[in-house]
């Protein structure tokens, strides 16, 4: 398999910089917080974090899964700290968030996978900042329905589970992961609340075929998924899985009209495209 050996000319991050961006960290640093930004090293934290917004991760920085596209640390986890929910609510407030995204590691050692922590993070937002919308990012519960379901009853306007990559690369990226449990994370969460919004994400230049990706794109639609991510997969180090293409912005742009076509409500696609990218945009 040829391995793409530097970015191309298209991939460029701008550098953290600028006052708002030092406000977004004080409150984060101050509350004792964490943030996928951060942790996942996402190209886009400057750009974001400029904009008073950031992604919060509950439950810890250190993941039971060893997903090997994935920068965030895995081990034993520690204990959950139980007034997580109140200050990211209490984040949310200072920050003057009007929609924001929430995400976790997995927590496979958990009864509720954390579900629960989720639920009562939701509820913090809603008591604090009523006019705050609430996405979640959650993982797979290892498939447990009651656990999802504590998840959609709770105050959240969108649910989003990431399917990541193609079947036949799970094994390779996500060892502990099943594609047709993902999947059925977005169906259930649909078939308990027809209403709520369902997303997920793809990553892609991990050796998928265009193929596959359309596959994957027709499955989502199948369980009534809306809201569609697809980026650049870009190795955080190396220890992580390498680079083995590097989509244009082109393909990313048809790939997004062939996803609009199929019926996705909102679509965002382009090399550094992340799971809550301009997630504001369809509040």
């Amino acid at each position: 398999m040829t391995i793409a050996r530097r970015h191309p000319e298209w991939i460029r991050v701008r550098a953290p910089a600028g006052e708002a961006l030092a406000v977004t960290q004080g409150v984060v640093r101050r509350l004792g917080l964490t943030t996928v930004c951060e942790e996942a090293r996402c190209p886009n934290i400057g750009e974001c974090w400029a904009q008073r917004t950031a992604t919060f991760m509950l439950l810890g920085d250190r993941c039971t899964r060893n997903c090997r596209f994935c920068a965030v640390d895995h081990g034993a986890p520690g204990a959950v700290d139980l007034d997580e929910p109140r200050r990211v609510a209490e984040a949310v407030l200072r920050l003057g968030l009007r929609y924001v995204v929430v995400t976790s590691v997995d927590r496979d050692d958990l009864p509720d996978g954390g579900a629960s922590h989720f639920a009562d993070t939701a509820r913090q937002i809603r008591l604090r900042v009523p006019d705050c919308s609430v996405e979640v990012l959650i993982p797979d519960f290892q498939g447990d329905h009651a656990a999802l379901g504590c998840v959609v009853e709770s105050p959240i306007g969108v649910l989003g589970h990431n399917l990541e990559t193609v079947p036949r690369l799970y094994k390779t990226a996500r060892a502990g992961s099943r594609y047709e449990r993902s999947l059925d994370v977005l169906a259930e969460a649909k078939r308990l609340r027809p209403a709520l919004r369902t997303k997920t994400g793809l990553m892609l230049g991990l050796g998928e075929q265009l193929g596959e990706v359309r596959a994957v794109l027709r499955d989502l639609r199948e369980v009534g998924c809306d809201i569609l991510t697809l980026g650049q997969y870009l190795r955080p180090s190396q220890e992580q899985l390498a680079v083995v293409r590097y989509l244009t912005p082109e393909e990313f742009a048809a790939l997004a009209v062939e996803a609009r076509g199929l019926g996705f409500t909102h679509v965002e696609a382009g090399p550094l495209v992340r799971s809550s990218y301009h997630a504001w945009r369809y509040a």
